[in-house]
């Protein structure tokens, strides 16, 4: 597990993006400068001119890494799913019980984040907020059928394979495995937007770890795993 950890590098799909960002100091420099500016102004009012500005660089250079904004967003959210996994399989690997396994996982895709010192040019807070408000527009979309061909998701879909997995070892009949899990992160990302903007759609309570101990009930309740 140590050596696992000693190599971690977060990969996202080569197909993403044109040249891969992590590989030079401005393409590390058009991540970490594109979250805070989505997180400042959202994605919609996010631009590669407005990013150039930010860096000091032209769009041109910004075209060498992604076709589009919409590929950043993309970038973005594989990069959190592919970085959550490493702390799904870290978290988790030396739990021998299923039931406490699963536990740890559903609190872990539905907790707030922190900051990780091991990805220096990387707000993971700051991604986390973007990724709950925003990373369902990569997918609900004309074409994403296409881009799921080409595995643009795939990190997260293996990310709710792993978790429905553990599901299944606590009960090999459960029907809906996948549709539980992705019901937990898509669910958990609602509460949380709710619980900023929209307080009246939800339970949540500062201070109180409402929000997984409501998805951890729901998991077992479901599974009828008690």
């Amino acid at each position: 597990m140590e050596e696992f950890l000693s190599q971690i590098k977060i990969q996202v799909n080569e197909k993403i993006y044109l040249k891969d960002p992590d590989s030079s100091e401005i393409g590390r420099n058009i991540i970490s400068n594109s979250i805070s500016l989505i997180e400042e102004l959202g994605f919609d009012e996010f631009t590669f001119k407005k990013l150039g500005k930010k860096i000091g660089s032209s769009e041109s250079t910004i075209y060498r890494y992604f076709e589009s904004k919409h590929f950043v967003l993309l970038y973005l959210s594989a990069w959190y799913w592919s970085w959550l996994e490493y702390k799904l399989v870290f978290s988790t690997a030396n739990i021998a019980s299923p039931k406490e396994r699963l536990e740890v996982a559903i609190k872990l895709l539905s907790a707030h984040v922190n900051v990780d010192s091991e990805f220096s040019y990387i707000n993971e807070v700051a991604l986390y907020r973007i990724v709950v408000a925003e990373s369902s527009k990569s997918y609900f979309k004309k074409g994403v059928e296409i881009e799921n061909k080409k595995g643009m998701f795939s990190v997260y879909t293996r990310l709710v394979e792993r978790v429905s997995e553990m599901v299944l070892v606590l009960n090999p009949n459960f029907k809906y495995a996948h549709m539980l899990i992705s019901t937990v992160i898509e669910g958990s990302h609602q509460q949380k937007h709710f619980a900023t903007h929209l307080p009246s759609l939800t339970d949540y309570k500062k201070g109180e770890d409402y929000i997984s101990d409501f998805y951890v009930q729901m998991v077992f309740s479901m599974i009828n795993e008690k």
